[in-house]
């Protein structure tokens, strides 16, 4: 039966790709069932076993009514019944017959009712813990604009509660699906066998429950896609309050936040009324048709073994089956209502796995201890989406080994040269070149492995100051790291803290001070060691003492190592081998300090303002 299963889905996904090409190349346009089936075609053989297990088991659990049947027949019949055909001539050893083939049935019966809840349930399971594991790994390699056109808490309604949504269908209602098909199989062959008649009435009210359920399947269907969508704005706006906190008490915005949550609770209510009020009104009419099909099995049964027609055993089987066949139909509802939220989570999750990577990996190895560290940008030019270009046409060269500061106004692109070196994004207009290589032609993982890069933004992971200094350094060990901390001038107070290395910092850090912070961050870049460093703002939070001694540290950790500073301080940055000066997205001055300073340009302009000689 397994393979069978298998067979028939691989025979479904072939004849899809042969005659619709088009339709299967993209992806969206099918049914979500299709793309999951399509997508989980590893689970194949699980998927046979638990279906084989869950059919076996509903085969057994019908089998009841029918021994009731052989039980009236043979106290009935005596001589003639089933048994007695069999060989078995006396009562007793008849009714022992009966008895030791009911123990067999109710062990084999539950023996594949605990097959396949496992089976199904750790079926689950696997595939929501690959599932979630796949999409957050598709996730990791999106650039930044994908994170910039979607919230987080999005992203993590998806990873969560669509993922969930799934797991509870395939736990329960992938059986549900089976049984009640085998029930339908099963009793319906038996019917026809027993009293094709009875049978034919008895049967009648399957087109329509099955009609209904399709109708209904069609209506709940975007009904669901609203719920999710409702749920994913939910996330949305309670990942955002959580992130905020502080800047919602410090604006004493606690009531604005709550009715502003309210809504949008609100609105998630009124999504899932809208799908309650439908798919509530399914049992009560699926009960009307069902309430036909028992009657006329009822009536017109009795009349037939009244008349002799059908022997007493075959109508007791048949009254007992008819309930069997007909009164499950009505978890239908239920399970319609699982399948209809498992396809609208299955259409998110896949819509976000089959989201194509924008920055591609190259395949050429990049080994840090190999690397020279020469950089350059050759006619760069880039914008974000749907805004005016940041670079225009940027050329500039770090040769190997010296240090080279951006400095600018707001706004005038120094960060993003950074982020385009990174490749978080890609570079629209010209090249990147570390060694004389295009950065695109590098393995993506080597190229940031080669980049040291400490951000004005420092995010710490919540653990402790050991686990974040060490982060990306996975061999380090505490010397390493002690050592790191003291280049960074963070040693000192991070020994005040009361476990020391050992102290967790929370949630983004936020046990912490800014500068605190920051020389956690410059340890960090520190211990990585990498030939190329990029420094974005690194003192930006420090006091002028820890700056001064962090700048000494700097003057040993650059020594011999490529580095990029990027500053708004023009004191941290006097003594770099060149400094490029960016305005308005394109290199205005460029050289060394004392000679911008002769060239009473831009850069003397800002020197100016910031050694407070000209007010501001």
């Amino acid at each position: 039966m397994g393979s069978s299963l298998a067979y028939l889905k691989n025979e479904a996904s072939y004849l899809l790709a042969a005659d619709y090409p088009a339709l299967w190349g993209d992806q969206e346009a099918l049914h979500p069932f299709l793309r999951l089936l399509h997508h989980s075609q590893r689970y194949q053989r699980q998927v046979g076993f638990a279906s084989l297990y869950s059919i076996l088991n509903k085969i057994f659990d019908l089998a009841p009514p029918v021994l009731i049947g052989i039980a009236v027949d043979l106290v009935v019949k005596r001589q003639d019944s089933l048994f007695a055909r069999w060989g078995l001539a006396s009562f007793e050893q008849q009714l022992l017959a009966l008895a030791s083939l009911s123990f067999v049935i109710w062990s084999l019966e539950s023996l594949f009712e605990y097959a396949y809840a496992r089976s199904w349930r750790n079926l689950a399971q696997q595939i929501q813990h690959d599932l979630r594991l796949e999409a957050y790994a598709h996730i990791q390699e999106m650039d930044l604009a994908f994170f910039e056109e979607r919230s987080s808490g999005v992203l993590l309604s998806i990873l969560n509660d669509d993922i969930n949504q799934l797991e509870r269908f395939l736990d329960g209602g992938a059986n549900e699906v089976l049984q009640v098909t085998t029930t339908v199989v099963v009793i319906g062959g038996i019917f026809f066998y027993l009293a094709p008649n009875v049978a034919i009435w008895g049967m009648l009210p399957m087109p329509f429950i099955l009609w209904g359920s399709v109708i209904f399947q069609r209506r709940l269907a975007p009904r669901y896609r609203d719920v999710r969508e409702k749920a994913g704005l939910l996330n949305e706006r309670l990942a955002n309050n959580i992130t905020g906190i502080q800047t919602i008490k410090s604006f004493t915005a606690e009531p604005y936040e709550l009715e502003r949550l309210r809504w949008d609770s609100e609105a998630y209510q009124q999504s899932n009324r809208r799908a309650i009020r439908l798919s509530a009104a399914y049992v009560p009419l699926i009960r009307f048709l069902i309430l036909f099909g028992f009657t006329g099995t009822l009536v017109l049964g009795g009349l037939a073994a009244f008349q002799g027609r059908l022997d007493v055993g075959a109508y007791s089987t048949m009254v007992y089956l008819i309930q069997r066949l007909l009164w499950p139909l009505t978890r239908l509802g239920e399970t319609l209502d699982q399948y209809q939220r498992a396809m609208a989570s299955t259409q998110r999750v896949l819509n976000l796995l089959e989201t194509p990577i924008a920055i591609g990996t190259g395949d050429r190895p990049l080994d840090p201890c190999h690397v020279q560290g020469e950089v350059r940008f050759e006619a760069v030019s880039f914008a974000y989406a749907g805004r005016a270009p940041v670079l225009k046409n940027v050329t500039l060269h770090v040769p190997a080994g010296q240090t080279i500061a951006i400095v600018g106004s707001t706004g005038s692109g120094k960060s993003t040269l950074v982020k385009l070196l990174l490749r978080f994004y890609e570079v629209q207009e010209g090249r990147i070149l570390i060694d004389g290589v295009d950065i695109r032609e590098y393995c993506l993982r080597d190229l940031r492995r080669a980049i040291g890069w400490v951000s004005q933004d420092v995010f710490l992971f919540h653990g402790t100051v050991f686990e974040n200094i060490a982060y990306g350094s996975p061999g380090a060990t505490l010397a390493d790291v002690i050592h790191a901390a003291k280049l960074a001038e963070a040693h000192d107070f991070i020994e005040q803290l009361p476990q020391g290395y050992d102290t967790v910092v929370g949630e983004r850090g936020q046990k912490l001070s800014g500068g605190q912070r920051q020389r956690l961050a410059i340890a960090r870049a520190i211990l990585k060691d990498p030939p190329i460093l990029v420094l974005d703002e690194a003192t930006s939070a420090v006091d002028n003492e820890t700056e001064a001694a962090i700048q000494r540290s700097l003057a040993q950790i650059t020594a011999h190592r490529t580095t990029i500073a990027i500053a708004h301080r023009l004191s941290t940055i006097r003594h770099a081998n060149c400094i490029y000066v960016l305005e308005g997205g394109e290199i205005v001055e460029q050289g060394n300090h004392e000679a911008l300073l002769a060239q009473q340009g831009v850069y003397y302009g800002l020197w100016q303002v910031q050694a407070g000689i000209l007010a501001t």
